[in-house]
């Protein structure tokens, strides 16, 4: 069986946003490879790391959603990066051997430098993030990464890492595949990405009537200034939800509505609402049963965390005796 390694930082409750992008998908290959899911609570550090008081607690909120939506600790290993130390060994190790030039030119660094100017990341730490997330995939020997298409240079820079350690000492690590994997865009509520920074997100976690209010109000075709107004579904954020979640019937029914001013934004997304409340509602049942014993998720978490530092501890071995430490 292949391995698959991801993460996620530590953000406490997750959304929508999260279950299309990743969580979804994760579900389904733990049953087809050897998983391992890790909170990357080390990379937190890289951006907030004048913040770190909320971590411990947004480590247990995000992966009572992981358990929640279908992760199974039978399945997969769900553990903490920062509790298993050779992460840390061999992104020092890495570190040796990585060019500058290599990390200076990943996209995501320059993007974030423009994007979170507020911020001081003039840092070793946030220049050479890669070089941790390289360590955090072929600790496990990972054959597969899933990522969407703007991750894929992450990977890539991993797999330029690990043929450049191969190439100096020996072959050690498989070189990592990008698993491609279909993202839909899911809008917040303003139209924008959806991300609790913007406030604009439903989590996983919301009541149905906190469902209901948050996409009732959400931003639709701004030509309908009146309900007499016809509208164009491909310019509505709204209408992103209804091609996730609605039915070929249901689609074709809302986009004439809308066209001819049939019927009202409102009355249109009630018709993606209810599929996205029944959808989250077998999640919220089981989170609550998380919530009322949180030890359980401590527990599947030491648990995880037990696993990954064995498997840790025999590939270290192994790169210890390459660099002949």
């Amino acid at each position: 069986m292949e391995t698959i390694v991801s993460g996620m930082r530590p953000t406490g409750r997750l959304h929508l946003g999260h279950w299309h992008g990743a969580l979804k998908n994760w579900v389904r290959l733990q049953q087809e490879y050897r998983c391992f899911f890790f909170v990357a609570d080390w990379h937190a550090l890289t951006t907030d790391y004048a913040s770190p008081q909320g971590i411990q607690h947004s480590t247990l909120e995000m992966v009572m959603d992981w358990l929640s939506v279908g992760l199974d600790p039978n399945r997969c290993v769900i553990f903490r990066q920062s509790r298993v130390k050779e992460h840390a060994e061999l992104h020092l190790l890495l570190s040796m051997i990585t060019p500058v030039p290599w990390l200076e030119r990943n996209p995501t660094y320059k993007e974030q430098l423009r994007e979170l100017e507020g911020k001081d990341l003039s840092t070793y730490g946030f220049l050479g993030y890669p070089v941790l997330q390289a360590a955090d995939i072929i600790m496990y020997k990972a054959h597969k990464v899933p990522v969407g298409v703007d991750q894929a240079p992450h990977v890539e820079l991993s797999r330029e890492i690990v043929r450049r350690f191969n190439q100096i000492y020996r072959p050690i690590f498989p070189e990592p595949e990008v698993l491609l994997t279909d993202t839909p865009k899911v809008p917040g509520l303003d139209g924008r990405k959806m991300s609790k920074s913007y406030g604009n997100a439903v989590l996983l976690s919301d009541s149905p009537e906190g469902i209901d209010q948050k996409l009732s109000r959400m931003m639709t075709d701004p030509a309908r200034v009146t309900r007499k107004d016809p509208g164009e579904p491909e310019k509505c954020p709204a209408f992103q939800l209804h091609k996730i979640y609605c039915t070929p019937d249901e689609i074709d029914f809302v986009s004439k509505g809308c066209r001819t001013a049939g019927i009202g934004c409102l009355e249109c997304k009630k018709v993606m609402i209810k599929h996205v409340i029944k959808e989250l509602e077998p999640f919220r049942e089981k989170r609550a049963k998380y919530e009322k014993q949180p030890s359980e998720v401590e527990d599947v978490l030491a648990a995880g965390n037990r696993t990954a530092q064995q498997r840790a501890s025999d590939t270290m071995g192994e790169v210890r005796a390459a660099v002949g430490l």
